[in-house]
């Protein structure tokens, strides 16, 4: 069985009658054998230009063929009184129908379609393209076209025969009357039809003569055409044939690893290090996969080495701890600072107290439907096709857009609201470090990608009672794609930053590289702090298990204080002693001695460490000289919180996550709950989420060509033409970064108030 079939032998039974056979297609349902543990499963099938093709419904017609069968070569027979088996070399479909005349009316509809297809390929007219002809059938092809050619001159010559005939006799007719005794006007005349008629021969031979030329012309430049038209069908053969495997590899893999039983933590460890694999995360088994992509880290090896300061040196007083930035040991107090409630909830704005939640939000949707994934019956139907007009299905997706997926940022706020409390910069900057990698924390296990939001389309998070904030976002732009984002929180802190995503496909691996500020300022200090996001990479693109992993480097810089911090995330390598997914920086002042040291892991916690002393270590191999900072006992600044139970099966979503598409009232219109495909998804009717998808792009591609149309029409007339402006947003030019950045001017939580969306574009 090749690809995107499904193995079995047997017979079925159908339900519904098929759909009136047309002059090329006959459609309808039937039953087809599947496995010995699901048996017969109705399809959809589809006969057109001598092939038969099938699908799980009607709506994966749009995108995902399930299997096909050249009739032309297939062998056709019957069972019993509703039994159909066709076989075409290893290929065999076990079919059934409802009742003994639909099944006649399948074999009829059959029988014509395979005698059909034999005369087109026994003529070389088959128009389908489905199935490639042979080296033998080109031949035939050209053969065939040539000798028509060569009639159609023949048929030129005798034409050409006939007018030189009758231009000669036309020719002596007229010398007759010309020898004839006639008015010297009338001889005058005679003379000029013979002229004509003359120039009339001299012009048929030259168009007779210009086929023949074109005739050889075709004949020589067809060999080179048969040439370079058999290489580009050998590649797409081998094209197919290679991604065919490749798919084969990767379901056997999926299988293997389904049917592995568990293993233990000292199996793991060998495993794990015995062969490339998945960086495993803490206390689980990690996939073998000889494929996978890695790093080697060694050469970027931290530029600083952290060692415990000796207790007995250092004494402890009870002063806060906002003295820590000037280097003194003892302020650095474990039961009088702000640290200790570093992994505590949002605190209560008047009280301290913790804030109860006014709404009782949801704590799970439904469950993943288990679709298995082909990704050669994708491919091989996208062949040929330009990749801008290939609709993906969101099979490749999760139930959120990527405006949700930028609110999530927001989970571990409480860090921000931590922050607010400290008195000195140096301090703060730990909490600020710690909020953006904690940002990170969601992708460990979310392989899936959100949905590509629509031009207009907003969404925003109102907890301002709840936890003390309020978020909006808004896709600004589409080419390239743009969100703005907007945080207020009466804590004391406002967080707003423009996103755009760039990505390279680079064969076994995809780079997401989302470019942009982040800006997050807190309102009695005045301290306004600037970072970028790391490059993000998605691993085994093609085989094996995905796996996402962050690299690169972050420098958030306070542009009040100037203090600084430098966090650096290690990529995953095979080589390395290091934990996966590790994460260092260090906290300078303006004047760049170092006060903090920041150690971790991007989907686990982050702790945070005094400095009390730093020295010059050894030279490394590679000619760099590290730093040794002496440093008190870390203290954990941030801890990820527990999945929900049976997350796996619902995306691998966190808590908040699973509240982001909970639907709410008086929202805008535009809002990503009321997306319908995304709703669709949500509620496992894939489907119909599929169908709603196309229609929303369809609506949105219309939407642009409209608005291209204006600005042709626009530059025409010598006109400005703005092209799309944001509803809450506008454009301006950054102070700090020089950057045209979207910030928000306003409007929507009053809008809100009032029930007024009279601005909302319809996009859904």
């Amino acid at each position: 069985m090749s690809a995107g079939s499904e193995p079995g032998r047997g017979g079925g039974a159908g339900l519904g009658a098929p759909a009136a056979p047309g002059p090329d297609t006959y459609k309808g349902w039937l039953f087809k054998w599947t496995n010995y543990l699901k048996g017969y499963q109705r399809r959809w099938f589809v006969l057109s230009n001598g092939l038969l093709s099938y699908y799980r419904t009607q709506a994966e017609m749009a995108h995902t063929c399930r299997g096909t069968i050249n009739l032309s070569t297939a062998h056709i027979d019957t069972e019993d009184s509703c039994n159909i088996v066709l076989s075409n070399g290893g290929r065999t479909y076990h079919l059934k129908a409802s009742s003994e005349v639909e099944r006649q009316r399948w074999v009829t509809a059959l029988e014509l379609a395979k005698a059909k297809a034999i005369r087109m390929r026994n003529n070389q007219s088959d128009d389908s393209g489905d199935e490639e002809p042979t080296s033998q059938s080109d031949k035939s092809e050209l053969h065939s076209t040539l000798k028509s050619l060569a009639s159609k001159l023949e048929d030129l010559s005798t034409c050409n025969d006939l007018i030189a005939k009758h231009g000669a006799a036309l020719q002596r007719s007229l010398s007759e009357l010309e020898n004839l005794k006639l008015p010297a006007e009338s001889g005058e005349k005679i003379k000029a039809v013979n002229e004509r008629a003359t120039l009339f021969r001299i012009t048929s031979n030259a168009m007779i003569n210009a086929c023949r030329d074109f005739l050889e012309l075709a004949e020589s430049h067809s060999r080179k055409w048969q040439r370079a038209l058999q290489y580009e069908r050998e590649q797409r053969i081998c094209l197919e044939e290679t991604i065919e495997q490749l798919a084969k590899q990767h379901n056997s893999l999926e299988r293997a690893c389904r049917g592995a039983p568990g293993l233990s933590s000292s199996a793991t460890a060998v495993s794990s290090t015995s062969k490339g694999s998945v960086p495993p995360a803490k206390g689980e088994a990690s996939d073998e996969d000889e494929e996978t992509e890695y790093f080697d880290a060694m050469e970027d090896a931290p530029a600083f080495i952290t060692v415990a300061a000796d207790p007995k040196h250092h004494r402890r007083s009870g002063s806060n701890l906002s003295g820590a930035s000037e280097g003194h040991p003892e302020d650095w107090n474990l039961e009088d600072n702000v640290f200790e409630s570093a992994n505590k909830t949002g605190y209560n704005e008047s009280t301290g107290k913790d804030v109860l939640p006014k709404k009782r939000r949801r704590t799970r949707i439904p469950d993943k439907p288990n679709y298995s994934l082909n990704l050669w019956s994708i491919m091989k139907n996208c062949i040929g096709k330009e990749l801008s007009k290939i609709p993906m299905p969101v099979n490749f997706n999760e139930p959120l857009s990527m405006l949700q997926r930028l609110t999530e940022d927001l989970e571990y706020h409480e860090l921000l609201d931590k922050a607010v409390k400290c008195e000195s910069s140096t301090e703060q900057m730990c909490f600020v470090a710690a909020f953006s990698v904690s940002s990170y924390s969601t992708t460990v296990h979310r392989t899936a990608k959100p949905f590509n939001p629509l031009l207009g389309e907003t969404y925003e998070l109102d907890r301002l009672d709840e936890l003390g904030f309020r978020s909006l976002c808004e896709q600004v732009s589409h080419h390239p794609p743009a969100a703005a984002h907007h945080v207020y929180s009466k804590q004391g802190w406002t967080l707003w930053q423009e996103i755009t995503i760039a990505s390279k496909f680079r064969g076994k691996y995809l780079s997401i590289m989302p470019l942009g500020a982040i800006h997050l300022e807190f309102h009695s200090s005045g301290n306004h702090y600037v970072w970028r996001k790391v490059t993000s990479t998605v691993h085994n693109i093609i085989v094996g298990k995905l796996w996402i992993d962050q690299s690169g480097d972050i420098e958030i810089v306070n542009h009040k204080s100037k203090d600084k911090c430098q966090l650096k995330f290690t990529p995953y390598s095979y080589f390395s002693r290091d934990v996966p997914r590790k994460v260092t920086g260090v906290v300078t002042d303006a004047d760049g001695k170092a006060h903090y040291a920041m150690s971790g892991t991007w989907d686990e916690n982050m702790e945070c460490s005094k400095i009390v002393q730093s020295s010059h270590g050894s030279t490394s191999s590679e000619g760099k000289q590290k730093t040794v900072y002496q440093t008190l006992a870390p203290k954990v600044l941030w801890k990820k919180y527990p999945l929900p139970e049976n997350a796996e099966n619902m995306y691998f979503f966190s808590d908040l996550a699973l509240t982001l598409n909970e639907p709410e009232e008086r929202v805008a219109p535009t809002d990503s709950r009321l997306r319908p495909d995304q709703r669709l998804m949500e509620n496992s009717k894939w489907d119909e989420a599929n169908v709603e998808k196309q229609r929303l792009e369809e609506k949105q591609r219309a939407v642009r060509r409209r608005r291209e149309a204006e600005a042709v029409e626009a530059l025409e007339e010598g006109k400005d033409y703005e092209g799309y402006i944001p509803l809450w947003f506008e454009r301006k030019v950054d102070p700090l970064t020089g950057e045209l950045i979207c910030v928000y001017k306003g409007g929507y939580w009053e809008a809100k108030e009032k029930q007024d969306w009279d601005l909302c574009p319809d996009i859904f």
